[in-house]
């Protein structure tokens, strides 16, 4: 049916998310969407419970707090769920938070989702500029999409973004298009979609990238609590001052998909993405802060050793069939995280017309990997060190999460997968 009144530009420039869109198919092998299926269910019944009685005791008292559970809370988030998360920072990622007064830094939003449209609300202009890694995360260059903004998509390696192709990309866009990027996003700990992990001296230059051309970083920490192989290594964010790393961490990842984040910007920006998120959603819903906040303070370093290895089992699973399965083609080897990125030697291969013919007839479901480069802006080439436009996105790719499936089924439907790809191919 045709609208009344003309919609917004962004409707026609930015179509329904991928991941989003495979969520409507019901399938026996789900492979797409990063779903957390190792959780710490028996907590939560507990933390309810703890929650519950609490209140029935101060309702029994007379008190009149009770009402404050269920109601707005300040927009930045609750000041004691902001306390323990500077805990977390300081004790886990060696962030330097004043002991006393750092937790004012933190902002809660509801989910890091949240936190990447706020900020891009917050920074983006028509046309300005941001740099990603190519495949990126595509709930992060859609974004920039709707915003009017353009991405130039930067390809690494399997340790992920390469620093010195971004400041070249960099030095490109101001020379041909007028104009400096003013953000570099990365997610260095088992990236999503690639799987791969940067390690600690690319994430030095990387930073030296950004503060030498005086633009901000922000680092996506969403799996930087599930790593089970390898040294845990320092974020970004640990070698920064403050004033130049946006650092993002969620519990949809460590804890469940409760939709609260917390992140650390620098105070100009903060400052902005706290006014910006009052007209989003007023605040992040008091109840749901508690549970966490509970949470992290009673179960986290209990619940978080099994996850891990919970996620582990399934990685291994997945890495065993594909090797045994596939056919001729390269995958990432990821350390943690929830993905592996496989890349078909067939350049002709189109994995988004495989999905639809063969994949999900067969009950199997994966993201192609076209969905994880811009639909607006540019690919730097670094044969050509030049930048090219992104409408030329690469179509042999996919995307397989194995967060989500028990083992057993994680290696039975991906022998099934390689298979269908091995006739097809």
């Amino acid at each position: 049916m045709d609208p009344k009144v003309e919609f917004a530009a962004w409707t026609k420039l930015v179509p329904e998310s991928e991941i989003r869109r495979l969520l409507k198919f019901r399938a026996k092998y789900y492979f797409a969407g990063g779903k957390p299926g190792v959780l710490p269910i028996g907590a939560f019944p507990m933390i309810l419970n703890t929650l519950a009685l609490k209140e029935l005791e101060d309702i029994f008292l007379g008190k009149d707090d009770v009402i404050e559970d269920y109601n707005y809370g300040p927009t930045d988030g609750l000041p004691e769920v902001k306390k323990v998360m500077a805990n977390i920072l300081r004790e886990r990622d060696s962030i330097d938070l004043d002991s006393e007064e750092g937790w004012n830094n933190v902002i809660i939003t509801t989910g890091s989702q949240q936190a990447i449209y706020l900020l891009l609300d917050t920074l983006l202009n028509p046309d300005d500029l941001v740099v990603v890694p190519a495949p990126a995360y595509l709930g992060f260059v859609n974004v920039v999409t709707k915003f009017r903004g353009q991405v130039i998509a930067v390809p690494g390696d399997n340790q992920g973004m390469i620093p010195e192709n971004v400041s070249k990309a960099i030095k490109i866009a101001e020379n041909k298009l007028g104009k400096k990027p003013k953000l570099i996003y990365v997610v260095p700990d088992s990236d999503n979609p690639s799987g791969t992990t940067m390690p600690e001296s690319r994430r030095k230059a990387l930073l030296d990238v950004a503060k030498d051309n005086s633009i901000y970083l922000l680092e996506d920490a969403a799996y930087r609590e599930i790593q089970f192989r390898g040294k845990r290594l320092m974020p970004i964010r640990a070698f920064d001052d403050g004033s130049t790393v946006i650092y993002m961490r969620t519990t949809s990842k460590e804890v469940a998909v409760l939709r609260v984040a917390y992140s650390l910007m620098p105070p100009e920006i903060r400052k902005e993405v706290v006014k910006a998120k009052g007209y989003n959603d007023l605040c992040t819903p008091t109840i749901v802060q508690k549970i966490v906040k509970l949470y992290y303070e009673k179960y986290f370093s209990q619940f978080i050793d099994k996850v891990r290895k919970g996620y582990k089992k399934r990685y291994e699973a997945m890495a065993k069939a594909m090797n045994e399965e596939f056919p001729e083609g390269e995958r990432t080897d990821p350390t943690g995280g929830f993905f592996i990125w496989w890349e078909s030697s067939n350049k002709k291969f189109d994995s988004k017309k495989f999905l639809e013919e063969v994949a999900i007839p067969n009950e199997i479901l994966y993201v192609p990997g076209q969905a994880f480069y811009p639909l607006r802006g540019y690919l730097y080439d670094p044969e050509r060190g030049d930048l090219i436009d992104a409408s030329n996105r690469p179509a042999n790719a996919m995307r397989l999460s194995y967060s989500y499936m028990e083992p057993g089924k994680i290696e039975e439907g991906i022998r099934k997968l390689g298979s269908l790809l091995k006739k097809y191919l």
